[in-house]
């Protein structure tokens, strides 16, 4: 059993190589759940969307459960049954009023290690995805993202929709779910994590009375980075109102020594504040745009820095010459030892917010462990911004490649 020296953080492996980490904190409610280390990026190409579509249909009974008994498991103690795939990780996962460790670690073991995904019920889920799959089409900002990530990753994985398509969710079967869960949804692969007033000794005592029959090993899935594509500017003609533009370009992964940099960089840049650079100067002084913002995604061994801004037709070369050159003024003017304790402030003040959330401190907990990074705490991060220097801003600034873009218009 390990423990935290700063925060009540304990946590201990099971005997088949399950990862347990808990966190003991006051209050009303409690998460837990599992994370899972598989997402479409392991898919070969006759599965893609196989991941989300186990994810949803986990919840379509067990040998002990139907679909019905799933769902109201939780939802009868005023607690909720929850899930979400991205591209390579898997959450499932309950928020519930404290006192209810052993319903959820029960039910959750038994989703994981026990589902039968019946026909019936996945005939009626490929209806829902199928909906969910329209709906993005019908969104131009979460079609623009999907399109770009396809291109920057063009052949390999990372750049198919998590979703899939209704073609290819409707080759998926019982056996091919099934298939799936043996894969991946095993020890090894696998991290439990609890937040909550519960004792880690309680949360360890449940999760191996529980989880002690989960297969201990997974199959070994071949990663392959993503080459470098040169960059691109491609405009497509789509009937909308307005404009969508997404640019972006490759950046280094979760590993990577300049991560906490380049995410303050992308905070400064284009984070949640109002006052960051892009909205600023898109916004605030030329009223160019409604929204724009900037993210950061970084995977296990790679990342991708994307700029989002919706505008008029007319407007959308001024808008990305707009992005480049706040980019280029990072590159070329440090930013102040004021100005960079307040941006400092700001992220940690931002992180500080998110992790009042017992839900998303919890899943923050269990995917920093799953990847076997340090847990985020304010404390923590703000440590590790303090050595950050304008310097640093500049550096990684200067570091960026050209820009690509793709926009709908």
């Amino acid at each position: 059993m390990a423990r935290s020296g700063v925060e009540s953080i304990e946590s201990m492996t099971l005997a088949n190589g399950l990862r347990v980490v808990a966190r003991q904190v006051r209050g009303v409610a409690e998460c837990c759940g599992v994370a899972i280390l598989a997402g479409s990026r392991n898919e070969s190409p006759d599965e893609h969307g196989l991941a989300h579509f186990v994810e949803h249909t986990i919840f379509k009974g067990t040998h002990r459960r139907r679909s019905h008994h799933v769902i109201n498991r939780m939802e009868t103690v005023g607690g909720e049954l929850n899930a979400y795939t991205t591209k390579e990780e898997t959450f499932v996962y309950t928020v519930a009023p404290a006192g209810n460790l052993v319903r959820s670690v029960e039910l959750l073991a038994d989703l994981v290690t026990d589902c039968t995904f019946p026909d019936a019920e996945l005939d009626k889920e490929r209806e829902v995805v199928a909906d969910e799959i329209d709906s993005y089409l019908d969104s131009p900002v979460d079609a623009v993202y999907d399109d770009f990530e396809d291109m920057i990753f063009v052949g390999n994985p990372l750049g198919h929709n998590i979703l899939g398509t209704k073609e290819s969710i409707a080759r998926f079967d019982s056996r091919a779910c099934k298939r799936w869960t043996d894969r991946h949804y095993t020890a090894s692969n696998m991290v439990f994590f609890y937040n909550g007033p519960a004792s880690a000794v309680r949360v360890f005592a449940a999760v191996e009375k529980y989880f002690s029959r989960l297969k201990p090993t997974a199959e070994v899935s071949a990663v392959v980075t993503p080459t470098v594509r040169p960059e691109f500017r491609i405009k497509r003609s789509m009937d909308f109102h307005q404009a969508h533009t997404l640019m972006g370009v490759r950046v280094g992964g979760l590993y990577e020594k300049d991560r906490h940099g380049l995410a303050l960089f992308n905070n400064i840049l284009g984070g949640p504040g109002m006052n960051s650079r892009l909205n600023v100067a898109l916004r605030e002084r030329r009223g160019l745009v409604y929204s724009v913002d900037s993210s950061l995604t970084l995977y296990g061994d790679c990342g991708l820095l994307s700029i989002y801004f919706g505008c008029d037709a007319g407007d959308v070369d001024k808008c990305a010459r707009l992005v480049e050159s706040e980019i280029r003024r990072l590159a070329s003017e440090p930013l102040s030892q004021r100005a960079m304790a307040a941006a400092r402030r700001q992220y940690v003040g931002q992180v500080t917010v998110a992790g009042g959330s017992i839900e998303q401190s919890a899943l923050s907990l269990g995917r920093s462990t799953l990847r076997s990074l340090a847990y985020p705490s304010p404390a923590a991060l703000s440590e590790i911004l303090d050595k950050i220097s304008g310097d640093d801003i500049v550096r990684i600034a200067s570091s960026l490649p050209q820009l690509s873009s793709l926009t709908f218009i």
